[in-house]
């Protein structure tokens, strides 16, 4: 197998093989049946075990395989291939393509000389595979280190149980399908392919110079906003310079697809938001296709989507939305986090436990005699008379009780809550306040979401389970009683925030960063590596 100190011409073949695109090697050169790799080449191991030390996993699987080869060996060149084949094509995913350095492992795999060599290419390669594969799975970011509010558990792969089902699988289908297969994932994927096309051709043309364009306008303006409408799909190519009806109705059709009050006047808002240049379009697709990383995971065929910039609530059953609403979110100063769980149960005419952080917005009355609304609970849930407790005596982090509003009609709570038990105090609800519904941005809760449509919600949460959900529902409302339901089939919420997010059909749709996560986020990947239209 030696000579002169060297590699066998047939062994070098076979790990040069990815370098040159070969995908099938002769192995007469190779170990013959039943020789162990450890034993016939110890400087293999050697280098293989300290090139696996600085990945514990890696090093416990090479252990536990006897540290055979499966990179470098003639039988593994689909492996190599695979590998190579997903890494040149990372940057479509918005990966950092610099962090996997592929030019740098094909010349590592080119410049093998000895059986050291050997060994550090084979850890090398597979270093790089878990880095991918982690990436591409679940996520380059941390995101919680950088936005504190993402309290969202990524589903980070075992490494260990990766190279086990790596080399157990056929190799390019298990490449594509670290990726996730979510149909969120796939839209997002074709969109940045699209709109990277559509810049490498030129854009979208140049921008529209008007500060508003109405129905019946003509003019230079109207054809840089046909323009500017059919480059970006929503409408036909046309010779009109009018602003007639078919234009009217495209631009109703952008204006939904970035939360514009939709009216089909290309008022100042709406060319603000045509002038944005596919560049920057770009950059939340990619910020989405990281979120959908984070979040792959199963959705649940039935589930709730709340996307916080969207200020939505949606049931989503089978990748299709069978119902929704509005929905008021966290406030700039109380943000909603971002996270998923499980809803398990409502409540029908619920009472209102104030969190402490909130105790203090009443202080002031509760001291003087009045919010006579609200009940002191002790610890064993009972009611203490407020005449008999000096409330003075505390403040808002030392009062040995809790405050409560029992239901009724001025709960804030209002008629209906969704319980998703979780540590943050998050839930959906019902509100007696309905003004904010109308407003276009819907950030003003403590970070509760309120729901403009809360009984609707509900008879739609309920009907699995009762053959007359509105009746069961107004039955128990009627009642006065606080009631607990409990859902047969609980329902996985998923409290998300994309400023780009698809709509079935594949079509884009941006919102304003409202909480300025994604430009911190955005920055963060640009930090890893990221390439944005590079």
């Amino acid at each position: 197998m030696r000579i002169a100190g060297r590699m066998a011409p047939g062994l070098r073949a076979a790990v040069m093989a990815v370098a040159l695109g070969v995908t099938a090697v002769a192995p007469a050169a190779l170990l013959g049946p039943g020789q162990a790799l450890a034993q016939t080449f110890p400087a293999f191991r050697q280098a293989l075990a300290e090139g696996a030390a600085e990945n514990s996993a890696l090093a416990a699987y090479y252990r536990e395989n006897g540290f055979q080869p499966i990179w470098t060996g003639a039988q593994d060149a689909a492996r190599r291939t695979a590998l190579v084949s997903a890494l040149s094509r990372a940057a479509e995913h918005g990966l950092p393509v610099a962090r996997y350095d592929l030019p740098g492992l094909l010349a590592a795999f080119n410049g093998v000389e000895t059986e050291r060599d050997r060994g550090l290419v084979e850890a090398r390669a597979s270093l790089t595979f878990l880095q991918y594969a982690r990436d591409i799975h679940s996520g380059v970011l941390e995101p919680s280190t950088i936005i504190p509010d993402i309290v969202r558990q990524l589903p980070r792969p075992d490494p260990t149980q990766l190279m086990h089902d790596f080399v157990n699988a056929e190799p390019v289908s298990f490449m594509r399908n670290l990726a996730p297969s979510s149909p969120e994932y796939v839209r997002l994927y074709r969109a940045k392919h699209d709109l990277e096309t559509q810049i490498a051709q030129g854009g979208w043309g140049p921008h529209v110079q008007a500060g508003s364009l109405a129905p019946g306008d003509r003019g230079p303006a109207v054809v840089q906003l046909r323009n500017r409408l059919i480059a970006m799909g929503f409408l036909p190519r046309s010779p009109s310079a009018q602003y007639d009806a078919r234009m009217q109705a495209a631009v109703l059709e952008f204006q939904n697809s970035v939360g514009i009050e939709a009216d089909g006047v290309a008022g100042s808002d709406t060319i603000r938001q045509i002038n944005v240049d596919p560049e920057d379009r770009l950059r939340p697709i990619v910020v989405a296709m990281e979120r959908e990383r984070w979040l792959n995971i199963p959705r649940g065929d039935r589930h709730v989507w709340v996307n916080l910039v969207d200020f939505v609530a949606r049931i989503v059953d089978f990748d299709h939305v069978t119902f929704e609403t509005r929905a008021v979110v966290g406030a700039r100063g109380t943000q909603t986090p971002e996270f998923s769980d499980v809803m398990e149960y409502i409540e029908i005419n619920p009472d209102w436990t104030l969190p402490r952080s909130i105790v203090g917005e009443y202080w002031g009355a509760l001291t003087s005699g009045g919010a006579q609304h609200l009940q002191l609970i002790d610890n064993r849930g009972n009611v203490v008379p407020r005449e008999y407790v000096d409330i003075g005596a505390y403040s808002p982090t030392t009062l040995p009780f809790e405050v409560r509003q029992p239901p009724g009609p001025g709960n804030p709570l209002g008629e209906v809550k969704f319980l998703f038990p979780n540590p943050y105090a998050i839930y959906l609800h019902d509100t007696p306040s309905r003004s904010l519904f109308g407003r276009p941005v819907r950030a003003f809760s403590h970070g509760c979401i309120r729901l403009q449509r809360p009984r609707d919600f509900a008879f739609e949460i309920l009907r699995p389970q009762e053959p007359d959900p509105q009746r069961f529902y107004m039955s128990v409302l009627n009642s006065g009683r606080q009631t607990q339901v409990n859902l047969v089939t609980p329902i996985p919420v998923h409290l998300v925030y994309r400023t780009a997010y698809t709509s079935v059909d594949g079509r884009m749709n941006y919102r304003d960063d409202v909480y300025g996560r994604d430009a911190r986020l955005y920055d963060a990947l640009i930090s890893a590596g990221v390439e944005v239209g590079a």
